[in-house]
């Protein structure tokens, strides 16, 4: 599995993504889940807007709604095996967790670290990866938005740093994300943290 991690939309190595496509397919899934809880038109405008950047990269989009595979595991699992790339995008970190694990996103991730695999975030879509996303509180609210009492605090794990996004950026919480970044210094946490245009690529097996 390959990691495209992107602070902000999909940042400066977008031709590592035209790459990719000529070697593999142009099929994507897009998960707008992160999003679930800002409502309809916020959710539209921003689907809208990562539809449009990833046709201009030559992507073909389709959309994924993992609430629809809540206990439905095995059933998502068959969907995804006919990608070879997925695209998780931002919003808050404690909802994303919450709609991979209802929907079994986060085991069947796992199972493709072996695989040659592309996925693809940015923002939470890739702080969901981290191991404690206890550290994002200040910036995320940890709201259980399916469930109020079961908010997840264990990221998926498949880094092992907490990825910190919009350092040093035009976001109107960055004065918060300055608060996260000196409290892993402080506490000695290992992180990266990366300014909105920054992406890193990783490989894992």
């Amino acid at each position: 599995m390959v990691l495209y991690l992107s602070s902000q939309k999909f940042g400066e190595k977008t031709e590592y993504l035209r790459e990719w496509i000529k070697e593999h397919d142009n099929k994507i899934l897009l998960i707008y889940n992160a999003l679930d809880a800002k409502g309809t038109e916020k959710i539209n405008n921003n689907v809208k807007d990562d539809i449009f950047l990833l046709e201009q990269i030559g992507f073909k989009i389709d959309i994924l709604d993992l609430k629809k595979y809540f206990d439905e595991k095995d059933k998502l699992q068959e969907i995804i095996n006919n990608y070879s790339s997925i695209c998780v995008m931002g919003g808050n970190v404690f909802v994303l967790r919450q709609a991979m694990k209802y929907s079994g996103l986060d085991e069947i991730i796992k199972k493709f670290i072996n695989r040659d695999f592309l996925y693809i975030g940015y923002s939470a879509g890739c702080s969901v990866l981290s191991k404690d996303l206890g550290v994002f509180k200040s910036v995320d609210d940890p709201i259980g938005f399916y469930d109020k009492d079961k908010i997840i605090y264990n990221g998926l794990g498949l880094i092992n740093y907490e990825f910190i996004p919009h350092y040093k950026s035009n976001y109107h919480k960055a004065h918060l994300i300055d608060e996260v970044v000196a409290k892993c210094k402080k506490e000695k946490i290992d992180y990266k943290a990366l300014t909105d245009g920054e992406v890193i690529i990783e490989k894992l097996n």
